[in-house]
């Protein structure tokens, strides 16, 4: 704790100053362009790896990247989803795995979560990102983990699209789904390709979506 305490002071006293007109300006309004959910691993950051200022992206995290499909009660993250769509219209949503996921590993080595009920219930989200990873051979446990990290990503896009406002930005054209695994030890990311649903490096593909371009002309 007494980091966190200095590291607040720190901020207090050599940051805030210099973005004292950000602040201000932040104080009464926000307008982020991207939804990011990714998981809440401390070493996965969105802010850090995609170097942006307070109010540039809206963000859900959670254990393992997880947005559970549309209906029965809703949560957080299907309120959050809804706001930063319907409300803040924000323009893309990047859903963010991560490799050496400990959400992902615990699903992917099938370990034994009846002491952790809440966490087990919750993976549950990721069924359909097991039974395609499982449906593969793996060279080795890392391989499987990554495969189930990737999978997971996919899914929880797919989960994503069963969102009203989700479904309806993705029809007129003014939303766009991305797709992305971070490498903690490398710094690099891998974004899904949604027409061949192959990972590719996005420091050399940076135009790569999830989901196709629609016309929305065809909306009148």
């Amino acid at each position: 704790m007494k980091e966190l305490i200095e590291g607040f002071l720190k901020f207090q006293r050599d940051v805030f100053p210099s973005q004292a007109a950000l602040f201000k300006k932040l104080a009464t309004s926000q307008a982020p362009t991207a939804l990011f959910v990714t998981c809440s691993d401390s070493r996965a950051v969105p802010e850090v790896m995609t170097q942006r200022e307070p109010g540039d992206i809206f963000v859900i995290r959670n254990a393992g990247n997880i947005v559970p499909s549309y209906g029965g009660e809703p949560g957080g993250v299907t309120a959050t989803v809804e706001y930063a769509v319907a409300v803040l219209k924000v323009c893309d949503i990047v859903i963010g795995g991560h490799s050496d996921c400990g959400a992902m590993t615990a699903v992917a080595k099938n370990k034994d979560l009846s002491n952790l009920p809440a966490v087990a219930g919750w993976l549950r989200h990721s069924d359909a990102a097991k039974a395609i990873s499982c449906a593969h051979q793996h060279g080795s446990s890392t391989e499987a983990v990554d495969s189930m990290v990737r999978e997971n990503v996919i899914a929880q896009l797919a989960n994503i699209r069963t969102r009203p406002s989700v479904a309806l930005g993705l029809a007129n054209g003014t939303l766009k789904l991305h797709g992305w695994v971070y490498d903690i030890e490398t710094g690099s990311i891998l974004a899904l390709n949604g027409e061949t649903r192959c990972f590719v490096p996005l420091a050399e593909f940076p135009q790569t979506c999830a989901t196709p371009v629609i016309d929305a002309s065809r909306f009148g």
